[in-house]
């Protein structure tokens, strides 16, 4: 029927790039990147693990150590330092946290001396 067209060019009717292919020529993605990193929550009570992984997990989470980054580390000791490291200000919210440290501290020197 489309062959009796009068509009546009006749290889526009043509099926020559709309065939299906075959299930055995898909292209698919290799067998190695199927699983997805974190697919698996370790909390998840449908998860099919046994117990024994579930118990080698929980080892593992206890004898990790994380290393924190040292802009993390400099915020622990002084909420102030990440933002002079930067050659900025610190915020109202860090100078608080800095004078509410500074005085937690000299009251526990005053506590202690008693």
């Amino acid at each position: 029927m489309s062959g009796y067209s009068n509009v546009g060019q006749s290889s526009v009717y043509e099926d020559g790039d709309q065939k299906n292919l075959k299930n055995s020529e898909v292209p698919g993605r290799p067998r190695y990147e199927e699983g997805v990193e974190h697919s698996h929550l370790p909390n998840d009570s449908k998860d099919e693990r046994s117990i024994a992984n579930r118990l080698d997990n929980e080892e593992r989470k206890l004898h990790r150590k994380e290393q924190d980054d040292p802009e993390t580390a400099a915020s622990k000791k002084d909420p102030t330092l990440p933002a002079k490291l930067h050659g900025n200000e610190p915020s109202k919210g860090a100078k608080i946290d800095a004078e509410l440290r500074a005085e937690d501290e000299e009251y526990l020197k005053q506590k202690n001396k008693k």
